[in-house]
């Protein structure tokens, strides 16, 4: 069973997570201890709220330090929501800009949609050899709350060499939905709240730790 912890640092929904990443088949812990975080097989870095705050939050805890340190062994990090947006170089709410982690280039600002934020159900546009999407049909569905995002992807190679598989929906505009980039994955959606396909998410993740 492999073991997962899920960074505390303030945001997101801890419980959800540490339950749904538990029912996908790991051992979990919740915890901001760094040495834990490094040592675990898997890290999940969720998020909800403002980017500015999350990455505040993060930054409190030395969490930028503790990504940027796993990735650089390849060692497995899933961002979830606001913790994929951080995951990118500056985030931009109401005229406020934030720097971000920086591991991917790109801005995370606010959809042109008629209505915000999307919340609610929708599907995804996987590349045909996604690991993360794998034994998913092309109709599934995902939840999804959000009014920001990475409404372009800017980054050719990726780390460790691999081409980055990004994953693109739809709302008033295409987004990044999701990308899978060496040992750095990350979802704008919520796997903890979508049901049988995000514990099916879960599973894949979990079988390349």
């Amino acid at each position: 069973m492999p073991r997962v912890v899920i960074l505390d640092y303030g945001s997101g929904n801890l419980r959800s997570a540490e339950r749904a990443v538990q029912r996908a088949g790991a051992d979990v812990e919740v915890t901001a201890d760094p040495h834990a975080a490094q040592e675990a097989d898997g890290l999940v870095v969720p998020g909800v709220g403002a980017f500015a705050a999350c990455m505040e939050g993060l930054l409190a805890v030395g969490g930028e330090k503790i990504i940027g340190t796993r990735l650089a062994g390849g060692r497995p990090v899933l961002g979830i929501c606001v913790g994929m947006q951080i995951l990118f170089e500056r985030g931009v709410e109401h005229g406020v800009e934030a720097a971000g982690t920086g591991e991917w280039p790109g801005t995370v600002e606010r959809l042109h949609a008629d209505v915000l934020p999307h919340m609610g159900w929708n599907t995804v546009r996987a590349p045909a050899d996604s690991e993360l999407f794998a034994g998913l049909d092309a109709g599934t569905r995902f939840y999804f709350v959000h009014s920001y995002a990475v409404r372009e992807w800017e980054l050719d190679s990726g780390l460790a060499g691999q081409q980055p598989k990004v994953t693109t929906a739809h709302h008033g505009e295409d987004f990044v939905a999701a990308v899978e980039n060496g040992p750095l994955w990350a979802t704008q959606f919520h796997p903890e709240k979508s049901g049988d396909a995000g514990a099916h998410l879960l599973r894949n993740w979990l079988r390349t730790l």
